[in-house]
Protein backbone atom coordinates (compact mmCIF):
# COMPACT_ATOMS: atom_id res chain seq x y z
CA UNK A 1 0.00 0.00 0.00
CA UNK A 2 1.54 3.27 -1.12
CA UNK A 3 0.18 7.29 0.36
CA UNK A 4 1.36 10.23 0.12
CA UNK A 5 2.50 11.30 3.53
CA UNK A 6 4.50 14.51 4.90
CA UNK A 7 7.74 13.31 6.96
CA UNK A 8 5.39 13.98 10.46
CA UNK A 9 2.95 11.35 8.80
CA UNK A 10 5.49 9.23 7.83
CA UNK A 11 7.22 8.95 11.67
CA UNK A 12 3.66 8.23 13.16
CA UNK A 13 3.52 5.42 10.47
CA UNK A 14 6.65 3.91 11.24
CA UNK A 15 6.39 3.75 14.56
CA UNK A 16 2.77 2.26 14.08
CA UNK A 17 4.18 -0.70 12.09
CA UNK A 18 7.45 -1.07 14.53
CA UNK A 19 4.15 -2.37 17.26
CA UNK A 20 4.58 0.91 19.44
CA UNK A 21 2.67 1.07 22.60
CA UNK A 22 3.07 4.69 23.94
CA UNK A 23 4.02 7.77 22.68
CA UNK A 24 3.91 11.41 24.23
CA UNK A 25 4.34 14.78 22.83
CA UNK A 26 4.25 18.27 23.86
CA UNK A 27 2.84 20.32 20.69
CA UNK A 28 5.30 22.18 18.58
CA UNK A 29 6.12 23.27 15.13
CA UNK A 30 7.75 21.58 13.04
CA UNK A 31 7.18 18.36 15.19
CA UNK A 32 3.04 19.08 16.08
CA UNK A 33 1.58 16.76 13.60
CA UNK A 34 3.25 13.43 14.40
CA UNK A 35 1.21 13.17 17.93
CA UNK A 36 -1.87 13.96 15.99
CA UNK A 37 -1.43 10.84 13.24
CA UNK A 38 -0.42 8.79 16.39
CA UNK A 39 -3.41 9.58 18.45
CA UNK A 40 -5.59 8.20 15.22
CA UNK A 41 -3.88 4.72 15.59
CA UNK A 42 -6.38 3.10 18.56
CA UNK A 43 -3.37 0.57 18.94
CA UNK A 44 -1.27 3.13 20.51
CA UNK A 45 -2.11 4.90 23.83
CA UNK A 46 -0.88 8.31 22.57
CA UNK A 47 -1.13 11.55 24.65
CA UNK A 48 -0.03 15.04 25.11
CA UNK A 49 1.84 16.29 27.64
CA UNK A 50 2.01 19.12 30.07
CA UNK A 51 5.59 19.83 28.59
CA UNK A 52 8.53 17.96 26.81
CA UNK A 53 10.24 16.86 29.96
CA UNK A 54 7.05 15.00 31.62
CA UNK A 55 6.32 13.44 27.54
CA UNK A 56 10.37 12.18 27.72
CA UNK A 57 10.12 10.63 31.06
CA UNK A 58 6.40 8.78 30.26
CA UNK A 59 8.01 7.30 27.60
CA UNK A 60 11.33 6.27 29.68
CA UNK A 61 8.84 4.74 32.19
CA UNK A 62 7.00 2.94 29.43
CA UNK A 63 9.91 1.49 27.85
CA UNK A 64 11.63 0.43 31.81
CA UNK A 65 8.20 -1.22 32.17
CA UNK A 66 8.78 -3.33 28.59
CA UNK A 67 6.68 -1.38 25.84
CA UNK A 68 7.87 0.15 22.51
CA UNK A 69 7.24 4.48 23.21
CA UNK A 70 8.08 7.58 21.59
CA UNK A 71 8.35 10.96 22.84
CA UNK A 72 8.35 13.60 20.00
CA UNK A 73 9.22 17.49 19.76
CA UNK A 74 10.12 20.47 18.83
CA UNK A 75 13.86 21.57 19.01
CA UNK A 76 13.67 23.58 21.85
CA UNK A 77 11.59 21.38 23.38
CA UNK A 78 14.58 18.62 23.70
CA UNK A 79 16.24 20.95 25.99
CA UNK A 80 13.27 20.89 28.21
CA UNK A 81 13.71 17.05 28.34
CA UNK A 82 17.17 16.90 28.23
CA UNK A 83 17.99 16.10 31.93
CA UNK A 84 15.98 12.30 31.78
CA UNK A 85 17.25 11.65 28.00
CA UNK A 86 20.80 12.41 29.48
CA UNK A 87 20.41 10.00 32.61
CA UNK A 88 18.30 7.36 30.40
CA UNK A 89 21.24 7.13 27.88
CA UNK A 90 23.19 5.73 30.97
CA UNK A 91 20.04 3.01 31.70
CA UNK A 92 19.78 1.81 28.34
CA UNK A 93 16.28 0.40 27.51
CA UNK A 94 13.85 -2.68 28.13
CA UNK A 95 11.46 -1.73 25.11
CA UNK A 96 12.48 0.34 22.32
CA UNK A 97 12.60 4.03 23.13
CA UNK A 98 12.70 6.72 20.69
CA UNK A 99 13.09 10.58 21.15
CA UNK A 100 12.30 12.92 17.98
CA UNK A 101 13.28 15.89 17.54
CA UNK A 102 12.09 18.26 14.74
CA UNK A 103 15.05 21.33 14.20
CA UNK A 104 13.98 24.31 12.34
CA UNK A 105 16.87 25.66 10.23
CA UNK A 106 15.61 29.66 9.59
CA UNK A 107 13.58 29.49 12.39
CA UNK A 108 10.07 29.74 10.71
CA UNK A 109 8.49 29.40 13.81
CA UNK A 110 11.11 29.77 16.59
CA UNK A 111 12.66 31.46 19.51
CA UNK A 112 16.59 30.37 18.19
CA UNK A 113 17.95 27.90 15.49
CA UNK A 114 19.87 24.63 17.40
CA UNK A 115 21.55 21.84 15.99
CA UNK A 116 20.22 19.02 18.14
CA UNK A 117 22.84 16.78 16.49
CA UNK A 118 24.60 18.17 19.12
CA UNK A 119 22.48 16.19 22.02
CA UNK A 120 22.78 12.90 20.07
CA UNK A 121 26.53 12.97 20.66
CA UNK A 122 26.33 14.87 24.19
CA UNK A 123 24.21 12.28 25.34
CA UNK A 124 26.07 9.38 23.56
CA UNK A 125 22.87 7.64 21.97
CA UNK A 126 22.34 6.54 18.49
CA UNK A 127 20.87 8.99 16.08
CA UNK A 128 18.96 8.97 12.61
CA UNK A 129 18.20 11.32 10.15
CA UNK A 130 16.05 10.71 7.61
CA UNK A 131 15.86 13.10 4.30
CA UNK A 132 12.29 12.39 2.66
CA UNK A 133 8.87 10.63 4.16
CA UNK A 134 9.76 7.42 2.78
CA UNK A 135 13.12 7.14 5.45
CA UNK A 136 10.76 9.05 7.63
CA UNK A 137 8.92 5.68 7.47
CA UNK A 138 11.75 3.34 7.55
CA UNK A 139 13.86 5.05 9.85
CA UNK A 140 11.10 5.52 12.39
CA UNK A 141 10.63 1.32 12.75
CA UNK A 142 13.95 0.53 12.59
CA UNK A 143 15.00 2.89 15.37
CA UNK A 144 13.09 0.75 17.79
CA UNK A 145 14.84 -2.55 17.04
CA UNK A 146 18.14 -0.25 17.09
CA UNK A 147 16.85 0.54 20.41
CA UNK A 148 16.57 -2.46 21.63
CA UNK A 149 19.41 -4.21 19.86
CA UNK A 150 22.28 -1.81 21.53
CA UNK A 151 20.17 -0.74 24.71
CA UNK A 152 19.80 2.76 24.20
CA UNK A 153 17.31 5.11 23.23
CA UNK A 154 17.36 6.47 19.72
CA UNK A 155 17.33 9.96 18.37
CA UNK A 156 15.32 10.47 15.51
CA UNK A 157 16.28 14.14 14.07
CA UNK A 158 14.21 15.66 11.46
CA UNK A 159 14.12 19.11 10.07
CA UNK A 160 11.20 21.10 8.92
CA UNK A 161 11.00 20.89 5.35
CA UNK A 162 11.44 16.82 5.97
CA UNK A 163 8.42 17.35 8.35
CA UNK A 164 6.62 19.21 6.25
CA UNK A 165 7.23 18.55 2.64
CA UNK A 166 5.07 15.32 1.51
CA UNK A 167 6.24 11.93 -0.65
CA UNK A 168 5.36 9.05 -1.21
CA UNK A 169 5.38 6.15 1.34
CA UNK A 170 4.99 2.41 0.86
CA UNK A 171 3.86 1.02 3.90
CA UNK A 172 3.19 -2.00 5.31
CA UNK A 173 1.24 -3.79 8.46
CA UNK A 174 2.04 -3.32 11.71
CA UNK A 175 4.32 -5.95 13.34
CA UNK A 176 2.87 -6.47 16.87
CA UNK A 177 6.16 -6.34 19.47
CA UNK A 178 5.18 -8.23 22.65
CA UNK A 179 5.52 -6.18 25.50
CA UNK A 180 8.63 -6.89 26.99
CA UNK A 181 8.85 -8.98 30.62
CA UNK A 182 9.66 -6.40 33.52
CA UNK A 183 11.94 -7.51 36.39
CA UNK A 184 13.42 -5.55 38.75
CA UNK A 185 17.49 -4.47 38.13
CA UNK A 186 18.55 -1.86 40.37
CA UNK A 187 21.75 -1.85 39.34
CA UNK A 188 20.48 -0.59 35.57
CA UNK A 189 17.59 1.80 36.34
CA UNK A 190 18.51 3.22 39.72
CA UNK A 191 21.30 5.52 39.17
CA UNK A 192 23.18 6.36 42.25
CA UNK A 193 27.18 7.41 41.99
CA UNK A 194 27.75 3.67 42.30
CA UNK A 195 25.92 2.22 39.60
CA UNK A 196 25.91 5.24 37.20
CA UNK A 197 30.08 4.89 37.40
CA UNK A 198 29.51 1.30 35.98
CA UNK A 199 26.89 2.35 33.55
CA UNK A 200 29.43 4.78 32.60
CA UNK A 201 31.64 2.32 30.86
CA UNK A 202 28.39 0.42 29.66
CA UNK A 203 27.75 3.67 27.21
CA UNK A 204 31.77 3.87 26.33
CA UNK A 205 31.42 0.06 25.29
CA UNK A 206 27.94 0.58 23.64
CA UNK A 207 29.49 3.52 21.55
CA UNK A 208 32.26 1.07 20.04
CA UNK A 209 29.37 -1.39 19.00
CA UNK A 210 27.26 1.71 17.27
CA UNK A 211 30.11 2.93 15.77
CA UNK A 212 30.75 -0.08 13.96
CA UNK A 213 27.53 -0.84 12.76
CA UNK A 214 27.46 3.06 11.71
CA UNK A 215 30.80 2.24 9.47
CA UNK A 216 28.35 -1.22 7.94
CA UNK A 217 24.79 -0.31 8.46
CA UNK A 218 22.19 0.53 4.96
CA UNK A 219 21.65 4.17 6.33
CA UNK A 220 25.12 5.26 5.92
CA UNK A 221 26.27 5.16 1.92
CA UNK A 222 28.32 5.91 -1.05
CA UNK A 223 27.44 6.86 -4.85
CA UNK A 224 30.66 7.21 -6.82
CA UNK A 225 29.99 9.04 -10.27
CA UNK A 226 32.89 10.07 -12.42
CA UNK A 227 35.34 12.97 -11.47
CA UNK A 228 37.21 13.57 -8.13
CA UNK A 229 34.74 16.27 -6.27
CA UNK A 230 32.43 14.29 -3.53
CA UNK A 231 29.81 15.95 -1.49
CA UNK A 232 29.19 14.39 2.35
CA UNK A 233 25.60 14.97 3.62
CA UNK A 234 22.65 14.18 6.05
CA UNK A 235 19.23 14.64 5.91
CA UNK A 236 17.40 16.93 3.60
CA UNK A 237 20.78 18.40 2.52
CA UNK A 238 20.92 15.23 0.80
CA UNK A 239 18.18 16.06 -1.61
CA UNK A 240 19.25 19.73 -2.02
CA UNK A 241 22.94 18.74 -3.10
CA UNK A 242 21.58 16.02 -5.73
CA UNK A 243 19.44 19.02 -7.14
CA UNK A 244 22.37 20.74 -7.78
CA UNK A 245 25.06 18.90 -8.31
CA UNK A 246 23.37 15.91 -10.18
CA UNK A 247 25.81 12.95 -11.13
CA UNK A 248 28.23 15.69 -11.20
CA UNK A 249 29.60 14.62 -8.03
CA UNK A 250 30.23 11.17 -5.81
CA UNK A 251 28.20 11.19 -2.42
CA UNK A 252 28.37 9.85 0.57
CA UNK A 253 24.86 9.93 2.26
CA UNK A 254 24.78 9.78 6.10
CA UNK A 255 21.30 8.73 7.65
CA UNK A 256 22.69 7.13 11.02
CA UNK A 257 25.02 10.03 12.35
CA UNK A 258 26.08 9.07 15.76
CA UNK A 259 28.64 7.67 16.31
CA UNK A 260 29.62 8.75 12.77
CA UNK A 261 31.14 6.27 10.06
CA UNK A 262 34.72 7.35 10.73
CA UNK A 263 36.10 4.32 8.44
CA UNK A 264 33.54 5.14 5.78
CA UNK A 265 34.23 8.93 5.86
CA UNK A 266 37.92 8.00 5.59
CA UNK A 267 37.74 5.91 2.92
CA UNK A 268 35.35 8.85 0.66
CA UNK A 269 37.57 11.52 1.80
CA UNK A 270 40.93 9.23 0.24
CA UNK A 271 39.48 9.08 -3.09
CA UNK A 272 38.04 12.74 -3.48
CA UNK A 273 40.91 15.80 -4.28
CA UNK A 274 37.44 18.15 -3.33
CA UNK A 275 34.93 17.57 -0.57
CA UNK A 276 31.97 19.81 0.44
CA UNK A 277 30.29 18.82 3.45
CA UNK A 278 26.46 20.09 3.15
CA UNK A 279 24.82 20.48 6.49
CA UNK A 280 22.64 22.87 8.29
CA UNK A 281 23.84 24.62 11.01
CA UNK A 282 26.28 23.93 12.82
CA UNK A 283 29.97 21.79 11.34
CA UNK A 284 28.67 18.62 13.21
CA UNK A 285 29.82 16.54 10.07
CA UNK A 286 32.49 18.99 9.19
CA UNK A 287 34.43 18.76 12.85
CA UNK A 288 34.51 15.08 12.30
CA UNK A 289 35.92 15.04 9.13
CA UNK A 290 38.53 17.53 10.31
CA UNK A 291 39.53 15.45 13.26
CA UNK A 292 40.04 12.39 11.14
CA UNK A 293 43.19 14.62 8.87
CA UNK A 294 41.12 15.64 5.96
CA UNK A 295 40.44 19.61 4.51
CA UNK A 296 36.69 19.30 3.03
CA UNK A 297 34.98 23.21 2.48
CA UNK A 298 32.02 23.86 4.65
CA UNK A 299 31.70 26.90 6.59
CA UNK A 300 33.95 28.46 4.44
CA UNK A 301 31.75 27.87 1.54
CA UNK A 302 27.95 27.67 2.84
CA UNK A 303 26.23 30.18 5.16
CA UNK A 304 25.92 28.83 8.87
CA UNK A 305 22.50 30.09 9.18
CA UNK A 306 19.53 29.01 7.80
CA UNK A 307 18.29 26.69 5.42
CA UNK A 308 20.83 25.47 2.66
CA UNK A 309 18.20 25.33 0.10
CA UNK A 310 19.41 24.44 -3.43
CA UNK A 311 19.47 28.02 -4.42
CA UNK A 312 22.04 28.70 -1.82
CA UNK A 313 24.01 26.10 -2.23
CA UNK A 314 24.19 27.10 -5.84
CA UNK A 315 25.26 30.51 -5.24
CA UNK A 316 27.87 29.73 -2.71
CA UNK A 317 29.53 27.25 -5.20
CA UNK A 318 29.08 28.29 -8.42
CA UNK A 319 28.39 32.51 -7.47
CA UNK A 320 25.60 32.73 -9.59
CA UNK A 321 21.78 31.22 -9.11
CA UNK A 322 18.47 30.10 -11.50
CA UNK A 323 16.97 32.53 -13.26
CA UNK A 324 14.17 34.13 -12.55
CA UNK A 325 11.57 36.50 -12.47
CA UNK A 326 13.00 39.65 -11.51
CA UNK A 327 10.49 42.05 -10.36
CA UNK A 328 10.73 45.68 -7.98
CA UNK A 329 11.05 44.41 -4.65
CA UNK A 330 10.51 48.44 -3.34
CA UNK A 331 6.69 47.82 -4.40
CA UNK A 332 6.48 45.11 -2.19
CA UNK A 333 4.94 45.55 1.22
CA UNK A 334 6.08 43.90 3.86
CA UNK A 335 3.56 41.82 5.86
CA UNK A 336 4.37 40.93 9.83
CA UNK A 337 2.22 38.59 11.38
CA UNK A 338 -0.85 39.85 13.43
CA UNK A 339 -3.62 38.56 15.98
CA UNK A 340 -6.85 37.26 14.13
CA UNK A 341 -9.71 39.54 14.30
CA UNK A 342 -12.03 39.22 17.18
CA UNK A 343 -8.52 37.31 19.42
CA UNK A 344 -9.21 37.59 22.69
CA UNK A 345 -5.40 38.56 23.33
CA UNK A 346 -6.31 42.17 21.42
CA UNK A 347 -8.19 44.19 23.74
CA UNK A 348 -5.90 43.19 26.99
CA UNK A 349 -2.72 44.31 25.10
CA UNK A 350 -4.16 47.58 23.86
CA UNK A 351 -5.07 48.49 27.57
CA UNK A 352 -1.75 47.06 28.54
CA UNK A 353 0.16 49.29 25.80
CA UNK A 354 -1.84 52.54 27.56
CA UNK A 355 -0.21 51.97 30.51
CA UNK A 356 3.11 53.90 31.52
CA UNK A 357 6.54 53.32 33.41
CA UNK A 358 5.98 49.11 32.73
CA UNK A 359 8.19 46.09 31.89
CA UNK A 360 6.43 43.46 30.14
CA UNK A 361 7.83 40.38 30.25
CA UNK A 362 6.58 37.85 27.78
CA UNK A 363 6.61 34.04 26.52
CA UNK A 364 6.00 31.89 24.06
CA UNK A 365 2.41 31.90 21.88
CA UNK A 366 0.08 34.16 19.66
CA UNK A 367 1.02 36.59 22.42
CA UNK A 368 4.46 37.42 21.32
CA UNK A 369 2.67 39.76 18.53
CA UNK A 370 2.05 41.97 21.03
CA UNK A 371 5.15 43.27 21.05
CA UNK A 372 4.81 45.08 17.55
CA UNK A 373 2.70 48.01 17.04
CA UNK A 374 -0.07 49.05 17.50
CA UNK A 375 0.40 47.45 21.31
CA UNK A 376 4.27 47.67 21.76
CA UNK A 377 3.37 45.66 24.88
CA UNK A 378 6.11 43.41 25.78
CA UNK A 379 9.99 44.34 26.11
CA UNK A 380 11.50 40.69 26.12
CA UNK A 381 10.85 37.05 26.19
CA UNK A 382 12.85 34.14 26.53
CA UNK A 383 11.28 30.31 26.38
CA UNK A 384 8.31 28.34 27.32
CA UNK A 385 7.20 29.51 31.15
CA UNK A 386 9.89 32.00 31.63
CA UNK A 387 7.68 35.29 31.86
CA UNK A 388 6.94 34.56 35.80
CA UNK A 389 10.05 33.71 36.60
CA UNK A 390 12.20 36.38 34.57
CA UNK A 391 9.38 39.07 35.25
CA UNK A 392 10.10 37.98 39.36
CA UNK A 393 13.49 38.37 38.85
CA UNK A 394 13.19 42.03 37.13
CA UNK A 395 11.24 43.71 39.14
CA UNK A 396 13.39 42.78 42.19
CA UNK A 397 16.14 44.93 40.68
CA UNK A 398 12.88 47.62 40.04
CA UNK A 399 12.30 47.37 43.53
CA UNK A 400 16.03 47.62 44.58
CA UNK A 401 16.53 50.50 42.51
CA UNK A 402 14.71 52.99 44.56
CA UNK A 403 12.68 56.07 43.19
CA UNK A 404 12.39 54.00 39.71
CA UNK A 405 9.10 53.23 40.74
CA UNK A 406 8.82 50.51 37.51
CA UNK A 407 6.46 47.51 37.95
CA UNK A 408 6.20 44.15 35.80
CA UNK A 409 3.55 42.65 33.93
CA UNK A 410 3.99 38.72 33.23
CA UNK A 411 2.06 37.38 30.67
CA UNK A 412 1.97 33.69 29.44
CA UNK A 413 -1.03 31.25 27.81
CA UNK A 414 -2.90 28.44 29.77
CA UNK A 415 -0.87 25.90 27.80
CA UNK A 416 2.37 27.75 28.76
CA UNK A 417 1.10 27.84 32.23
CA UNK A 418 0.91 24.20 32.39
CA UNK A 419 4.31 23.45 30.31
CA UNK A 420 6.20 25.17 32.69
CA UNK A 421 4.60 28.36 33.78
CA UNK A 422 3.45 26.78 37.72
CA UNK A 423 7.11 26.40 38.58
CA UNK A 424 7.33 30.22 37.64
CA UNK A 425 4.58 31.18 39.40
CA UNK A 426 5.13 29.39 42.52
CA UNK A 427 8.63 31.24 42.60
CA UNK A 428 7.01 34.55 42.62
CA UNK A 429 4.45 33.27 45.41
CA UNK A 430 7.38 31.81 47.42
CA UNK A 431 9.17 35.25 47.48
CA UNK A 432 6.38 37.37 47.70
CA UNK A 433 7.22 39.61 44.56
CA UNK A 434 4.51 42.45 43.61
CA UNK A 435 4.75 41.10 39.96
CA UNK A 436 1.47 41.07 37.97
CA UNK A 437 1.33 37.92 36.39
CA UNK A 438 -1.33 37.46 33.51
CA UNK A 439 -2.43 34.31 32.17
CA UNK A 440 -4.68 34.27 28.60
CA UNK A 441 -6.38 31.20 28.96
CA UNK A 442 -8.03 31.04 25.53
CA UNK A 443 -9.31 27.62 26.31
CA UNK A 444 -6.62 26.05 23.95
CA UNK A 445 -2.97 25.05 22.63
CA UNK A 446 -3.39 28.20 19.95
CA UNK A 447 -0.46 29.00 18.47
CA UNK A 448 0.69 25.65 17.19
CA UNK A 449 -3.17 24.68 16.04
CA UNK A 450 -5.19 24.12 18.71
CA UNK A 451 -4.74 20.40 20.49
CA UNK A 452 -6.04 20.05 24.03
CA UNK A 453 -3.86 20.57 27.09
CA UNK A 454 -4.87 19.65 30.73
CA UNK A 455 -7.27 22.88 31.10
CA UNK A 456 -9.21 21.91 27.87
CA UNK A 457 -11.41 18.76 29.42
CA UNK A 458 -10.25 16.79 26.07
CA UNK A 459 -7.18 14.35 25.80
CA UNK A 460 -4.83 13.92 22.49
CA UNK A 461 -7.95 11.05 21.07
CA UNK A 462 -10.86 13.81 21.75
CA UNK A 463 -12.31 11.65 25.14
CA UNK A 464 -13.26 14.04 28.25
CA UNK A 465 -10.37 14.39 30.43
CA UNK A 466 -9.91 16.03 33.54
CA UNK A 467 -9.82 19.71 32.83
CA UNK A 468 -7.81 21.50 35.55
CA UNK A 469 -9.05 24.66 37.08
CA UNK A 470 -6.49 27.95 36.17
CA UNK A 471 -7.73 29.81 38.93
CA UNK A 472 -7.60 26.72 41.72
CA UNK A 473 -4.19 26.03 40.42
CA UNK A 474 -3.00 29.87 40.87
CA UNK A 475 -4.09 29.56 44.56
CA UNK A 476 -2.72 26.35 45.05
CA UNK A 477 0.68 27.74 44.32
CA UNK A 478 -0.04 30.27 47.05
CA UNK A 479 -1.17 33.39 45.19
CA UNK A 480 -4.37 34.71 47.47
CA UNK A 481 -4.94 38.17 44.91
CA UNK A 482 -6.43 36.52 41.86
CA UNK A 483 -9.25 38.00 39.50
CA UNK A 484 -10.99 36.45 36.75
CA UNK A 485 -11.86 38.84 32.98
CA UNK A 486 -13.06 38.92 30.01
CA UNK A 487 -10.60 40.14 27.97
CA UNK A 488 -13.01 41.92 25.41
CA UNK A 489 -14.42 44.17 28.46
CA UNK A 490 -12.21 46.95 28.03
CA UNK A 491 -13.09 48.47 31.24
CA UNK A 492 -12.86 45.39 33.35
CA UNK A 493 -9.20 45.01 32.07
CA UNK A 494 -8.86 48.85 33.14
CA UNK A 495 -10.17 48.55 36.24
CA UNK A 496 -8.28 45.06 36.72
CA UNK A 497 -4.89 46.14 35.79
CA UNK A 498 -5.30 49.30 38.27
CA UNK A 499 -6.02 46.77 40.95
CA UNK A 500 -3.29 44.74 40.73
CA UNK A 501 -0.81 47.75 40.06
CA UNK A 502 -2.37 48.80 43.47
CA UNK A 503 -0.84 46.03 45.40
CA UNK A 504 2.28 45.22 46.73
CA UNK A 505 2.19 41.53 46.79
CA UNK A 506 2.10 39.15 44.10
CA UNK A 507 -1.15 39.08 42.29
CA UNK A 508 -2.39 36.89 39.04
CA UNK A 509 -4.95 37.83 36.13
CA UNK A 510 -6.79 35.57 34.65
CA UNK A 511 -8.26 36.54 30.95
CA UNK A 512 -10.33 33.92 30.05
CA UNK A 513 -12.02 34.42 26.46
CA UNK A 514 -11.60 31.05 24.03
CA UNK A 515 -9.58 31.45 20.67
CA UNK A 516 -11.85 32.54 17.95
CA UNK A 517 -10.66 29.90 15.62
CA UNK A 518 -11.25 27.36 18.18
CA UNK A 519 -13.85 24.64 17.38
CA UNK A 520 -16.21 24.91 20.29
CA UNK A 521 -16.94 21.96 22.75
CA UNK A 522 -20.44 21.39 24.49
CA UNK A 523 -18.51 23.07 27.52
CA UNK A 524 -17.75 26.53 25.80
CA UNK A 525 -20.83 26.77 24.05
CA UNK A 526 -22.51 26.68 27.50
CA UNK A 527 -20.11 29.00 29.13
CA UNK A 528 -19.92 31.10 25.91
CA UNK A 529 -23.19 31.12 24.58
CA UNK A 530 -22.80 34.69 22.59
CA UNK A 531 -19.47 34.26 21.23
CA UNK A 532 -18.85 35.26 18.00
CA UNK A 533 -21.90 35.23 16.95
CA UNK A 534 -22.61 38.97 16.08
CA UNK A 535 -20.62 41.63 13.60
CA UNK A 536 -20.27 45.40 13.66
CA UNK A 537 -20.53 48.02 11.26
CA UNK A 538 -19.40 51.37 10.39
CA UNK A 539 -22.57 54.05 11.18
CA UNK A 540 -21.24 56.50 8.03
CA UNK A 541 -23.16 59.55 10.31
CA UNK A 542 -21.03 59.05 12.59
CA UNK A 543 -17.42 57.88 11.49
CA UNK A 544 -15.11 61.20 11.29
CA UNK A 545 -12.27 59.34 10.21
CA UNK A 546 -10.37 59.90 13.53
CA UNK A 547 -8.65 56.24 12.84
CA UNK A 548 -8.64 55.95 16.64
CA UNK A 549 -10.14 52.32 16.24
CA UNK A 550 -7.19 51.09 14.07
CA UNK A 551 -5.12 51.39 17.30
CA UNK A 552 -6.92 47.76 18.36
CA UNK A 553 -4.72 46.32 15.64
CA UNK A 554 -7.38 44.62 14.28
CA UNK A 555 -7.23 42.79 10.09
CA UNK A 556 -10.95 43.65 9.76
CA UNK A 557 -10.82 46.71 9.97
CA UNK A 558 -8.90 49.33 7.48
CA UNK A 559 -9.38 53.02 6.47
CA UNK A 560 -10.63 54.28 3.37
CA UNK A 561 -8.91 57.31 1.90
CA UNK A 562 -12.11 57.64 -1.11
CA UNK A 563 -14.55 57.46 1.46
CA UNK A 564 -12.57 59.52 4.37
CA UNK A 565 -13.89 56.79 7.00
CA UNK A 566 -13.21 53.30 8.53
CA UNK A 567 -14.62 50.09 6.83
CA UNK A 568 -15.23 46.78 8.37
CA UNK A 569 -14.70 43.84 6.39
CA UNK A 570 -17.47 41.69 7.30
CA UNK A 571 -15.90 38.34 6.07
CA UNK A 572 -13.06 39.06 9.31
CA UNK A 573 -14.99 40.61 12.02
CA UNK A 574 -16.65 38.25 14.37
CA UNK A 575 -18.25 40.80 16.66
CA UNK A 576 -15.67 40.55 19.68
CA UNK A 577 -16.66 44.63 20.49
CA UNK A 578 -13.31 45.85 21.24
CA UNK A 579 -13.29 48.51 18.29
CA UNK A 580 -16.82 49.83 19.37
CA UNK A 581 -15.31 50.07 22.86
CA UNK A 582 -12.72 52.47 21.47
CA UNK A 583 -14.36 54.28 18.67
CA UNK A 584 -15.19 58.17 20.44
CA UNK A 585 -17.90 59.15 18.44
CA UNK A 586 -19.82 55.31 18.96
CA UNK A 587 -19.81 54.91 15.33
CA UNK A 588 -18.90 51.23 15.38
CA UNK A 589 -22.05 49.33 15.82
CA UNK A 590 -23.99 45.95 15.64
CA UNK A 591 -24.72 45.23 12.08
CA UNK A 592 -28.43 44.94 12.55
CA UNK A 593 -28.42 48.31 14.14
CA UNK A 594 -26.19 50.44 11.32
CA UNK A 595 -28.65 48.93 8.53
CA UNK A 596 -31.60 50.11 10.97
Amino acid sequence: MKQLMTGDEAVARGAYEAGVHFASAYPGTPSTEIMENLASYPEIKAEWAPNEKVAAEAAIGASIAGGRSMASMKHVGVNVAADPIFTFAYTGVNGGMVLVSADEPGMHSSQNEQDNRNYAKAARIAMLEPSDSQECKDMARAAFDLSERFDTPVMLRLTTRVCHSKGIVECAPRKEAPIKPYVKNVDKYVTVPAHSRVLRYAVEKRTEALREYSNNCEWNRTEYNPGTTGVIASGVACCYAKEVFGDSVSYLKLGFTWPLPDRLITEFCEKMETVYIIEENDPYIEDEVRRLGFHPHGRDTFPFTGELMPDVIRQSVYGSHRETIEYDKAKVLPRPPMLCAGCPHRGFFYELGKLKNVMFAGDIGCYTLASAPPYNALDFNICMGASLSAGHGAQTVFDLNKGCGTRVVAVLGDSTFFHTGIPSLIEVAYNNSNSINVILDNRITGMTGHQENPGSGYNAKGEPAAAIDLETMVRACGIKNVRVVNPNDLAAVRETLSWALSLDAPSVIITRWPCVLKRFSKEDREEFPDAFKTRVAIDPARCIGCKICLKCGCPALSYSPAAKQVVVDRNQCVGCGVCSQICPKSAIVEEEKAHA
